[in-house]
């Protein structure tokens, strides 16, 4: 067993979650139940996604919940995308979060990579 705190894509997981948190405060009101609830949860669930792994026994199980942390990270993109699309997110703001993201998933297919080869 891992302790996901050790992990530095779960640090880099958490950070993102945490500013897509504070940007998402800004969001219209009229996108709290649609747009805003399906990047809440998707952000949320790639760091919460390594800490379940972390909790299981092997690294093979582990790899499969890093494969479901890419899943949310790529779940997060395209609405990511749009919500800069409908101007609820800026685009200088777009840009540091979107790189945030795309940081993640090379750390995370790094990982996994890493963890399948083991």
């Amino acid at each position: 067993m891992k302790d996901f705190r050790d992990l530095n894509v779960w640090a880099k997981a958490h950070e993102f979650t945490l500013s897509f948190y504070k940007i998402n405060q800004r969001f219209p009101g009229d996108e709290k139940d649609g747009l805003t609830s399906q990047l809440r949860r998707s952000a949320a669930s790639i760091p919460t996604n390594l800490a379940e792994g972390c909790g299981r026994g092997t690294d093979r199980e582990l790899a499969r919940f890093c494969d479901i942390a890419m899943g949310s990270a790529s779940e997060a993109d395209y609405p990511l995308l749009l919500a800069k699309d409908l101007g609820c997110i800026e685009s200088s703001a777009f840009d540091l979060i979107y790189e945030q993201l795309n940081e993640i998933q090379r750390m995370l297919r790094s990982f996994i990579q890493r963890l399948r080869s083991s």
